[in-house]
């Protein structure tokens, strides 16, 4: 069986043990309180996986994007929008090679005892058949991710692990630069991701944790916490 099965097998096991659990403890404080309407009902709640804390955490943050980058570019490569420009497949294969070595550098440095298991997507509120809605969703979650990247750098305790990350947050830019120039040639840092104007003039936007988990909730199957990675 694969990492992948063997966690979805586990959550799925959590979740119906949360539900049968649930199911019967109504049952049982009905019966000894002999239909007691004033009983509080247990309320079943799904599985969180946290994170971790520290730097652990934050390679463990990353390599969950990284899962997600590379599991989008599999599915889209597996069926290709018949639309496709010439030479753009290439391209996105290329990307997709490119996340799949971020996420084996994080499995590898995390190591067994404390890297995430391999986690699975849901990418139902995409667009994946047309051209246009590659390239959109492709920039959706390009730009994610160097925000993401942005905005864990200062909360980053190691400087090797800091240098790490910043090495592939400038590859995650040049792929944010090039699906933006595929779907419209010049647009490649525009004003939505570069203010010209303010406080981050001329820089990249950053986004906390919470901000991209929340952004990239809808593709998650499970609910993550992040709530023990430093904060400043």
């Amino acid at each position: 069986m694969s990492d992948s099965a063997s966690f979805a097998d586990r959550v799925m096991r959590r979740r119906s043990f949360f539900r049968v659990a649930g199911a019967t403890a109504v049952t049982s404080a009905l019966v000894l309180a002999g239909c007691d309407t004033n009983t509080p009902t247990p309320v079943a709640t799904d599985p969180v996986l946290s994170l971790g804390s520290g730097d652990t955490g934050i390679m463990n943050y990353a390599y969950l994007l990284e899962q997600l980058e590379a599991a989008f570019y599999q599915k889209i490569i597996d069926t290709p929008p018949s639309d496709l420009r010439t030479g753009e497949l290439a391209y996105l294969i290329d990307l997709r090679d490119h996340e799949v070595i971020h996420r084996e550098f994080f499995k590898y440095v995390l190591g067994t005892t404390d890297a995430i298991q391999t986690q699975e997507f849901d990418f139902s509120t995409l667009t994946l058949t047309t051209r246009a809605g590659v390239l959109a969703a492709a920039k959706t979650i390009e730009d994610l991710g160097v925000a993401a990247y942005n905005g864990v750098g200062k909360l980053v305790a190691n400087t090797v692990v800091l240098t790490m990350l910043s090495k592939i947050s400038s590859v995650e830019a040049r792929h944010a630069a090039l699906i933006r120039d595929l779907q419209q040639p010049g647009a490649f840092a525009d004003t939505t991701v570069s203010p010209v104007s303010g406080d981050g003039a001329g820089l990249d936007l950053l986004l906390t944790p919470t901000q991209v988990l929340e952004a990239a909730k809808p593709f998650f199957k499970i609910t993550y916490s992040v709530a023990s990675l430093p904060t400043s």
